[in-house]
């Protein structure tokens, strides 16, 4: 039973998904109308990446249902994902490792650059493998339980799923050089400050809080969803004069979209809330 609660009326609406992510043993898939809850299922290793999970994981994102348009990733047990499953690597040569480096790179664009937005839920430890899918996520929500570990520096080993391309642009080069020099760990609200996630909420809540979020995203024109997971972090690479440019493309694809068309004439017509503080 995992250690994450949430609201039975909500909980109650997800059913198994069909077809080929049904196959998928290390992970549970379920689906609520736009929304998919896709579940990490070896909480007797604390969620270990094996390779077994790491195709199944880049499976599940390129073949996910039409209709979704949120998917949500959490940890069955008590923890969100402790990483990688050393005793499959311990005898790895350099090919090897370069290929099963590899391996988790395509798994991983899978789940950012994939066709929806991804809501990551962290809980007990977030460590080593498990930072860097998290890293991969759009929004991040964590629980007081959550702790952030990169242990590399003492495993005698260097991370190899994206960490080094995705974290420093949370948290900073320093910070990530900080935790694989030093075996430095950060506890769930120094993650918050710093950057790992974008939501701190209480013990139990954070599939809540996911979903919650995740159903104002689905309700969101797709096209835009898209451009904000796909384009954003692109520009944010280039140099400032091409970057501003593919802004203006993409700004005026967004904008030609007739469901775009549709939301800001209900803006203009008053019929759509305008932007407040809440508390």
């Amino acid at each position: 039973m995992s250690s994450i609660q949430v609201d039975t009326s909500i909980t109650a609406e997800f059913r198994p998904v069909q077809g080929v992510l049904a196959q998928q043993s290390l992970l549970c898939i379920e689906q609520s109308g736009a929304i998919v809850h896709l579940r990490l299922n070896r909480p007797g290793k604390r969620n270990a990446m094996s390779n077994t999970m790491i195709r199944q994981l880049h499976t599940a994102f390129i073949n996910l249902p039409p209709s979704a348009r949120v998917v949500v990733i959490s940890g069955e047990g008590s923890h969100f994902c402790a990483g990688l499953d050393l005793s499959e690597v311990s005898e790895q040569s350099v090919t090897d490792g370069i290929h099963h480096s590899r391996l988790w790179h395509a798994a991983f664009d899978a789940v950012q650059f994939g066709p929806v937005p991804v809501i990551s839920v962290l809980h007990g430890a977030v460590v080593g493998g498990g930072l860097e899918l998290a890293a991969t996520t759009h929004l991040r929500v964590a629980e007081p339980s959550a702790y952030y570990g990169l242990p590399e520096g003492q495993r005698g080993i260097f991370v190899g799923g994206s960490g080094s391309a995705r974290i420093p642009r949370l948290i900073g080069v320093s910070r990530m050089s900080d935790m694989m020099l030093t075996g430095r760990v950060f506890d769930a609200v120094e993650g918050q400050s710093i950057g790992l996630s974008n939501y701190l909420v209480r013990e139990g809540e954070g599939l809540f809080k996911a979903f919650e979020l995740a159903t104002k995203i689905a309700s969101n024109a797709p096209l835009s969803n898209y451009a904000i997971t796909q384009a954003l972090p692109r520009i944010a690479e280039m140099a400032p004069a091409e970057g501003l440019f593919v802004e203006s493309l993409m700004s005026a694809i967004a904008q030609g979209d007739e469901a775009a068309k549709l939301r800001v004439r209900d803006f203009l017509e008053k019929r759509a809330n305008k932007v407040e503080k809440t508390s």
